[in-house]
């Protein structure tokens, strides 16, 4: 079985996997009645939503708010946004070991993409680092100037802060698995633009399910608006769990490069970031490590 084949399996089981715990969440949480249709805006596909739902909490599902995005909701929920959120088990997808061929078919796969305009300024594409088995992935926006010359993501003096945020959950460098929205460097390290981000995403979706990681961590507006398809910015969804694709627990928070800008007012910031990578480590019950 080639490894196209292997990941068109593996993507198969996975879909029947997220339909399995879809059904037994909805039953653990109370929710009654079949989900009924939604009206879509202009542009955006029919969505099913819980019946039993108060409105508000409709309304805040059109938004794209919430710890679900588009399907059903769940009934009365205790809290609208939980302390912890508890990672399902991993979706059934490409055996441990055959991540790495799969990785690196893809990482050639995207050596010569030129499916946006970013292909024509590269100096490289910038795929990814880490354990392709990883039971935490981060997702950040974009290579910049170092990482486009290194081919590495996260080199830069964003890089090094990141990894000493990693060292301090307890992790090694390289233990996590990091990726970014796109894989080549918009040019003057200017935000990626919609067209761009959205030819790219197919390969951070499927480098998500060949590594199948337990949560994500989302530096910065751009990874959150990538992964989730929300509009709203970090200030707003920081510290707030969210569910990729209904199913991964998704962790928001700033950017390493947000930290570095005016340091001095940074420093709530910092606190904050603190926060959310120690509920991350409360999700993957795992201890704070002493400081």
């Amino acid at each position: 079985m080639t490894s196209e084949e292997s990941l068109a399996a593996a993507e198969l089981r996975a879909i029947v996997e997220v339909v399995r715990e879809a059904l037994l969440w909805q039953a653990a949480s109370g929710a009654v009645g079949v989900p009924r249709p939604v009206k879509a805006r202009s542009g955006e596909p029919v969505r099913l939503v819980q019946s039993a739902v108060p409105a508000e909490a409709r309304e805040e599902a059109d938004r794209g708010v919430g710890p679900e995005q588009g399907g059903a909701r769940l009934a009365e929920a205790p809290a609208r946004q939980p302390a912890v959120v508890r990672p399902l088990a991993p979706a059934v997808t490409v055996p441990v070991e055959q991540r790495v061929a799969v990785l690196a078919a893809l990482a050639e796969e995207v050596r010569g993409c030129d499916r946006c305009v970013l292909h024509a300024t590269r100096t490289q594409t910038v795929f990814a680092r880490g354990n392709p088995s990883a039971e935490l992935m981060i997702v950040g926006e974009g290579p910049g100037a170092e990482e486009d010359a290194q081919g590495e993501p996260f080199v830069g003096r964003a890089g090094q802060l990141l990894d000493r945020m990693i060292g301090a959950m307890g992790y090694g460098r390289d233990e996590v698995y990091i990726a970014n929205i796109v894989k080549c460097r918009p040019p003057n390290n200017r935000t990626p633009h919609v067209d761009e981000m959205q030819a790219c995403m197919p390969y951070l979706q499927r480098q998500i399910e060949v590594v199948s990681p337990r949560v994500i961590l989302a530096m910065g507006t751009t990874a959150v608006r990538g992964l989730l398809g929300v509009t709203d910015g970090i200030m707003r969804l920081r510290g707030k769990w969210k569910l990729y694709k209904g199913r991964i627990p998704v962790m928001p928070t700033y950017h390493p490069a947000y930290l570095l800008r005016e340091e001095e007012a940074k420093r709530d910031a910092k606190r904050e970031v603190w926060t959310d990578l120690k509920a991350v480590l409360a999700a993957l019950g795992r201890n704070v490590p002493a400081r």
